[in-house]
């Protein structure tokens, strides 16, 4: 009976440690894939496409963008518009929604060497500052440029704005480029808009020329001169704070200071 037992007690000696053996020689799990992005994968308010490079590229440069910037863009994607205003010697924020975007991006702007400048946040678009902004970045869908619209004109006068291919309703750009068919941008988003946020001035002002009385829509303005008794019809835009008019073939321009319109014939 003891040398059957004991036979028992030995074997199941044996099979604990084959089992620690087979525990302590199982190969280790392989480790996680890397993350990487998928064009067309869903995010938080719209599928996610890249830009082209070729399109980043001519978006900085409609913005004119120098070392002198802050530029934020906004849904950041896989970073590449931010670390080329990086590049470019500016200030550059990603704001993304996604943190595994965030991550990927922190990662391209380690390898580019341009973590000095390139900064990745993830947060939500409408509940995000980028007052700070002197070039503001995007390619969201018409819908959520319109919701962040109201925030964009509320800018500092002379923000540039930059959109691929999506327009901001009735606001009309100052500038666009279409790239479609040049190297690298074969698909449909290679166009390129470009807003100037503009200073408010609509309002009735007097000045050395006369009465000014002007009304704005964005940055398109109308309105009329009056000098005695003779009343000119106005027609003009406000270029960030530069006002541009017409009254027949005369051309002024001027400024909007401390809430007086200093105004000139150019």
């Amino acid at each position: 009976m003891f040398h059957i037992a004991s036979q028992r007690l030995v074997a199941l000696v044996f099979a604990c440690l084959a089992g620690l053996a087979g525990a302590q020689t199982a190969p280790a799990p392989a480790p996680a894939e890397p993350y990487e992005p998928r064009s067309g994968q869903q995010g938080k308010d719209v599928v996610w496409v890249p830009t082209p490079q070729v399109v980043v590229d001519k978006m900085l440069s409609i913005a004119a963008t120098t070392s002198q910037d802050v530029v934020i863009d906004l849904g950041s994607g896989d970073g590449r518009t931010v670390i080329t205003a990086a590049k470019l010697g500016a200030r550059a924020l990603g704001i993304e929604y996604n943190p595994d975007m965030v991550a990927y991006s922190q990662r391209a702007a380690v390898a580019a060497g341009m973590t000095a400048r390139a900064t990745f946040v993830k947060a939500d678009l409408f509940e995000t500052s980028f007052a700070e902004a002197t070039v503001l970045t995007m390619f969201l869908l018409p819908d959520i440029n319109l919701k962040l619209r109201p925030k964009i004109l509320d800018l500092k006068p002379g923000t540039r704005i930059v959109s691929n291919t999506f327009t901001m309703g009735d606001w009309k750009p100052d500038a666009e480029a279409d790239l479609y068919g040049q190297p690298g941008c074969t698909i449909s988003f290679c166009k390129v808009l470009h807003w100037v946020v503009p200073q408010k001035v609509e309002g009735s002002y007097t000045v050395a020329l006369g009465e000014v009385t002007l009304k704005q829509e964005f940055q398109m303005l109308s309105g009329t001169l009056k000098q005695g008794t003779t009343v000119f019809s106005l027609t003009g835009r406000v270029y960030g704070e530069e006002i541009m008019l017409s009254a027949g073939s005369r051309q002024y321009r001027g400024r909007l200071v401390g809430g007086k319109l200093e105004l000139r014939e150019a």
